[in-house]
């Protein structure tokens, strides 16, 4: 049987713009994406009781490496399979993308009849759908922000299982192992208050800068067409950064900088953790490392149009200023990022940590 299982839903939120039919994106996800790999009932029942207290057993070395502590009412791990992500990832766009939709279709001249909208919706939820589809295959765990409901830190129970068996690795270390990068985005966005918001709030201005209008769609139209094809070679920008302006990717390089100060942290958090607690943590770095090299054709390319590619360099050009400025101040001088949004890295920041150093501590 399949490994699922569901602790819990939210309710289904209705759009008002029907922009998107995100009830329509969760069925086409959960119709495509398969269920994982083959499991018994009690093999099933095993791995969430393990992953679940993994969890809770990151808890503390997090704390310790990082130096910050979530407030004791956070909400722990849930356990979700895939078509469960899915919903709840649908449930989460939408809260964040339709107030961008809705100011979208009040620029328009002419609004769309009820007709067009419920056709545009189911359209485009089908698109929304396969994504989340392909994505639900890829991610281990998450810290969904979830705009206008609780934040919660997910954990992909059959990709757990289907990576360690595909590297070959020690089935706890593992999973604790993965527990602790996703704790440490659980302990960033809980023990620092101001930055969920702040994050909520610069994506959906830059979402709401970057969906054109119709006014402009056809010119956008056609420069993602005549930048696709160098795009998909050389492996550069997702279809987010081929479609924007020059001012617009100066904006999407500050989020950008800040996505890679938060998936570097969790890196090193992970790593630093070290063998007195994940025995076999220089193996599954080192088997990890080669998996993300390792990817067919096919799905390099729908990585590269994701930007799925530029989150690999995320890793690594965040794990780099994380090391390099803790290095310089120690860790406390390195939680500073965490003081303002002013102390957050700027874009050149991220490539020279020398930099943000010199303007935070003088």
């Amino acid at each position: 049987m399949p490994l699922t299982y569901r602790e819990g839903m939210t309710v289904p939120r209705q759009s008002t713009t029907r922009y998107v039919d995100w009830e329509f994106a969760k069925a086409t996800g959960s119709r495509l994406v398969t269920a994982g790999p083959s499991v018994t009932a009690a093999e099933a029942a095993s791995v969430v009781a393990e992953v679940r207290d993994a969890a809770k057993r990151a808890r503390q070395p997090v704390a310790d490496t990082a130096r910050l502590h979530a407030p004791g009412d956070a909400p722990g791990a849930l356990v979700v399979d895939r078509p469960t992500w899915i919903a709840l990832n649908a449930d989460s766009m939408s809260a964040l993308m339709d107030p961008v939709f809705g100011a979208l279709i009040d620029k328009q001249k002419k609004a769309p009849g009820d007709l067009a909208k419920a056709v545009g919706g189911r359209v485009t939820g089908a698109e929304a759908g396969t994504m989340l589809a392909f994505m639900a295959g890829k991610v281990l765990g998450q810290y969904d922000l979830a705009p206008g409901g609780t934040p919660q830190l997910l954990l992909v129970a059959p990709n757990l299982v289907q990576v360690e068996r595909e590297l070959g690795l020690d089935p706890a270390d593992f999973r604790l192992w993965v527990c602790m990068h996703e704790e440490t985005h659980r302990v960033q966005f809980t023990a620092v208050p101001w930055l969920r918001d702040h994050m909520v709030e610069r994506v959906r201005t830059l979402a709401t800068d970057l969906v054109p209008d119709p006014e402009s769609l056809q010119e956008t139209m056609q420069r993602l067409v005549h930048q696709l094809p160098d795009a998909v070679r050389s492996g550069g920008a997702g279809i987010t950064e081929l479609i924007a302006t020059p001012e617009q990717r100066e904006r999407l390089a500050e989020v950008t900088a800040v996505m890679s100060l938060l998936e570097g942290h969790a890196d090193v958090v992970m790593d630093e953790v070290g063998p007195q607690v994940i025995p076999s943590v220089a193996h599954i770095r080192q088997r990890f490392n080669e998996r993300r090299k390792g990817v067919g054709a096919f799905d390099r390319v729908l990585r590269r149009l994701l930007g799925l590619e530029a989150k690999m360099r995320q890793y690594r050009d965040g794990a780099v200023f994380v090391r390099e400025v803790t290095a310089a101040v120690g860790v406390d001088g390195f939680n500073r990022v965490w003081e303002s949004p002013e102390t957050l890295p700027k874009p050149a920041e991220i490539e020279k940590p020398a930099a943000w150093v010199s303007r935070v501590h003088g």
